[in-house]
């Protein structure tokens, strides 16, 4: 299998991603061949001479910019090195591309090139994170701020495919994250998008207010991507000024800093659990090939779990199986 990967985004490329590659190496099996895309020059220079017969590179002059439209680069940058990456999965000499770059670009970008899932209306952004209860999975976070029950449905739909073969949590329980547990609460969307989820998923436990994500027992928790977003935004602000504020108090007084040795073990255990790093990017769920979207700020340990997580997606079958899943529940997905 080969694995393309785009150098030149992210905030700490190119660095970040020839090192995560390097590392990556390590971690997969021999089968596993890494793409290492972008400015040849630029690439050769921070390898500094490592070589390996599983890793190659494939020259793109342009570089993709936050200030691009996401809409225009698969015209105006077609020597980019995401469009580069994405075309080469288009063509079939590539079987999955990791990019820390453009979020916005690279949905729109393997939406146009990749194509959609057969019968998959509209790709999703999502987010794994662990929780109290387990490792959980939100979706959307982003991609459709503006939504329908179907679009929910194929979410969760999604959702549970992903969790069930690349994070092993068979048979995820689905949650709907509205503002009250009745069925009657929320918006006319989500009103119907509990009666459809209720009425097609057997492991549909019902909504979930904001304040019990962390210990809710359902494992794929959907909603719209303005919710999504909303949601996922201020968590690691949320998180950023916490660990600033115990910080702080900790400085403040000798006895506090005396406490903090002592629950130091612990506390370094939490924060390796909530960080993005171990768990790496997550593939943009509903697109015809596998486009694993990174943190903009993944360091090359992101990236290098990435690539396993890369690795084990193309090996479970993902694309395949989400297809059969989706087919299972068409006519309530043709109805809009």
């Amino acid at each position: 299998m080969k694995i393309v990967l785009d150098v030149m985004g992210g905030d700490l490329a190119p660095q970040a991603p020839v090192l995560g590659a390097i590392n990556a190496l390590e971690k997969t099996d021999n089968e596993t061949k890494i793409i290492l895309i972008g400015d040849q020059k630029v690439i050769a220079q921070h390898l500094k001479g490592y070589t390996s017969p599983r890793l190659s590179i494939n020259h793109a002059s342009e570089i993709i910019k936050a200030s691009d439209r996401a809409s225009k680069v698969v015209k105006s940058k077609p020597d980019s090195s995401m469009v580069r990456g994405l075309s080469l999965i288009k063509e079939k000499k590539a079987d999955a591309f990791i990019s820390a770059g453009n979020t916005g670009a690279q949905m729109v970008s393997s939406t146009l090139l990749l194509g959609r899932i057969p019968h998959v209306k509209r790709p999703a952004l999502s987010v794994f994170f662990p929780a109290l209860t387990g490792g959980k999975i939100l979706c959307d976070v982003g991609a459709n701020p503006d939504a329908s029950a179907t679009h929910l449905l194929q979410f969760a739909i999604m959702s549970s495919v992903y969790l069930d073969h690349v994070e092993g949590i068979k048979n995820p329980k689905i949650g709907l994250i509205n503002i009250g547990e009745e069925p009657s609460k929320g918006s006319e969307l989500y009103q119907k998008a509990y009666s459809l989820l209720e009425e097609e998923l057997p492991n549909f436990l019902g909504n979930v207010e904001s304040r019990n994500i962390m210990n809710t027992e359902a494992d794929v928790l959907v909603c719209d991507g303005f919710v999504g977003n909303t949601i996922i935004k201020f968590a690691e602000g949320w998180m950023l000024s916490f660990a600033d504020m115990i910080k702080e108090k900790i400085m403040s007084k000798a006895r506090y800093k005396i406490g903090a040795q002592m629950i130091q073990p612990a506390l370094e255990e939490i924060r390796n659990q909530f960080d993005y790093e171990e768990h790496g990017g997550t593939p943009l769920l509903g697109v015809n090939g596998i486009s694993i979207v990174c943190h903009g700020a993944s360091t090359s340990k992101a990236i290098m779990n990435s690539i396993i997580l890369a690795q084990k997606s193309i090996k479970e079958n993902i694309i395949e199986d989400i297809s059969k899943d989706i087919d299972e529940h068409l006519e309530p997905l043709n109805e809009s």
